[in-house]
């Protein structure tokens, strides 16, 4: 008699114990369509990086900025001797202003004999004379105003000011220097506007220009949508691949140009086995999820895992479509101790 009760007291634990696993909130794990990727290794540029260079013959004699200086968007990064440039452009408003008064002295003059034509008092040769000297006059004018801008664009070129805001790379020159046209002054980028170029084989490039997707894995795993892409149009005559340009939305992402980085193409869809990334438990070095089998038992189960994707992580081994995968693993860990 004893025996026949204690046997219905284990049945109805077991009953109890499978009402419990059935409060667990859990997902059906399913084969889901998502983007299928191939990750090439890329190098960060700088979108905007130049070298700045003399447009003139000068002297240096003033350097504000130096290796790794920030330089703000039009700042003056060094000046030349001027004197030269500051005397051609005196003499271009001198020479102006002589060609302003030639010029109404013969308006003046020809607007004088047109009268006194009018009244048959003169030939036509001397208002032809006189409209000659007019155009003549509205010449040396155009030629004086050109000149003198050609003088305030020399002075201007005495000052070199940063095109953009970014950071000193390398100082080519020294005050005191003589410089020629052509010669690098200094040399720097932005941070603002960064890349990243990277080298696919042209077995892939038909699908990364159909699709147009991409995205730059950072460190610590994170990544982000790339904004735009450039394939090249020719591949490298030697290693046979095509360049791509990976723009990066302006923002801050903790690398530098120069620095690898992992570029994650979309290239087609493929079915992938995934779960919640909140039904993962990790456990030293090992990944798993508790899996509610359908009598209601609770097991933890060793998982092989792969990439994640959103809010979602792929199973590469352990878990089979259509097996339940409970979403809160504290909940379910309780449920395991009260089970065993």
């Amino acid at each position: 008699m004893n025996l026949k009760y204690w046997l219905i007291g284990i049945a109805f634990l077991g009953l109890n114990q499978a009402a419990l696993a059935t409060d667990l909130k859990t997902i059906t794990a399913q084969q889901q369509l998502s983007k299928q990727e191939r990750v090439f290794d890329a190098v960060i540029e700088a979108v905007h990086q130049s070298t700045m260079s003399s447009q003139i013959v000068g002297r240096v004699v003033e350097i504000n900025y130096d290796v790794d200086d920030f330089v703000p968007k039009g700042s003056v990064i060094l000046r030349f001797r001027d004197t030269e440039q500051g005397a051609r452009l005196d003499q271009a408003k001198a020479g102006l202003g002589e060609a302003q008064a030639r010029r109404k002295e013969a308006d003046d003059e020809y607007q004088r004999v047109k009268g006194i034509y009018a009244r048959k008092l003169v030939a036509q040769s001397e208002l032809d004379k006189a409209a000659a000297g007019q155009k003549a006059a509205r010449a040396r004018l155009d030629a004086a105003q050109a000149k003198l801008a050609e003088a305030k664009e020399q002075l201007e070129q005495t000052v070199i000011k940063a095109p953009f805001s970014g950071y000193v790379t390398q100082r080519h020159v020294e005050i005191g220097e003589t410089v020629g046209v052509g010669q690098p002054l200094m040399s720097g980028f932005s941070y603002e506007h960064l890349r990243a170029t990277v080298q696919i084989p042209q077995a892939f490039v038909d699908s990364v220009r159909h699709h147009g997707q991409a995205r730059v894995v950072l460190k610590d795993d994170q990544s982000v949508d790339a904004e735009s892409l450039r394939v090249f149009p020719y591949a490298d005559e030697q290693s046979h691949s095509f360049r791509v340009r990976v723009n990066l939305p302006q923002a801050d992402y903790g690398v530098y140009p120069g620095m690898f980085v992992k570029v994650a193409f979309v290239t087609g869809d493929v079915e992938r086995l995934l779960i919640p990334v909140d039904s993962v438990v990790k456990r030293s070095e090992l990944s798993g999820a508790y899996v509610v089998a359908g009598d209601g038992r609770v097991s933890l189960r060793q998982l092989r895992l792969g990439r994640r994707i959103g809010d979602k992580m792929e199973v590469l081994a352990g878990l089979t479509a259509g097996e339940k995968v409970a979403i809160e693993p504290v909940a379910a860990g309780i449920e395991l101790k009260q089970q065993r």
